[in-house]
């Protein structure tokens, strides 16, 4: 496929790169450091992943080339309007996953890219719900699998994901950490925009 750029990602994800590559595209991961996430106090909870990532997608811009396509994400787990981020340590993993056990959540994910003429952005809620988790399901979860680098501390991916989650409405992908279906769609339509620029 001829995108007429150079896809660069701009995450230090192992799940971004590897749900990237399974769309056979050819990329570079450029990843960095000190980048502000901070997001005003009164923005909706599912406007903060988009936010993000079009401020991840600014401190990019002065070093993109002419010819490169650069991606920035951010994903978010809401339940009650609160922001579950990654967890701290493990008390803070097994609170988050007791306040998810046994209702619906939302993951929602800000996708961005930027080239040095234009920036497109979009989001993607996926809504998951969780079957009522045990003490000792939590526990063994997060000694196990240390999930303290992923949003809402579990991964649908692992073995939480197969015991614990009944249904999702919307993108399973999404709640890996990369709305690849979407993504897809939506950047053959900017890559198409420049072609009849």
């Amino acid at each position: 496929m001829q995108l007429g750029y150079r896809l660069v990602l701009a995450s230090n994800s192992p799940r971004r790169r590897e749900l990237l590559a399974g769309l056979g595209l050819d990329f570079e991961v450029r990843v960095m450091d000190g980048i502000d996430e901070s997001y005003p106090d009164d923005i909706a909870v599912g406007e903060v992943p988009l936010f993000i990532s079009r401020s991840k997608a600014a401190a990019y811009a002065a070093s993109i080339a002419d010819d490169e396509l650069v991606i920035t994400a951010d994903t978010v787990v809401t339940v009650d309007d609160l922001i579950l981020g990654k967890p701290a340590d493990r008390a803070e993993a097994v609170k988050m996953l007791h306040l998810l056990s046994g209702r619906r959540h939302r993951v929602v994910t800000g996708v961005t890219f930027t080239t040095k003429e234009r920036t497109h952005s979009f989001s993607v809620t996926t809504d998951v719900w969780f079957s009522k988790l045990s003490d000792e399901e939590i526990g063994w979860y997060v000694d196990n699998c240390r999930p303290f680098d992923k949003a809402g501390a579990y991964g649908i991916q692992e073995w939480i994901g197969y015991v614990g989650v009944e249904r999702i409405d919307g993108s399973y992908f999404n709640v890996v950490g990369l709305p690849v279906q979407r993504l897809y769609r939506e950047l053959l339509s900017f890559c198409a925009a420049k072609v009849t620029e």
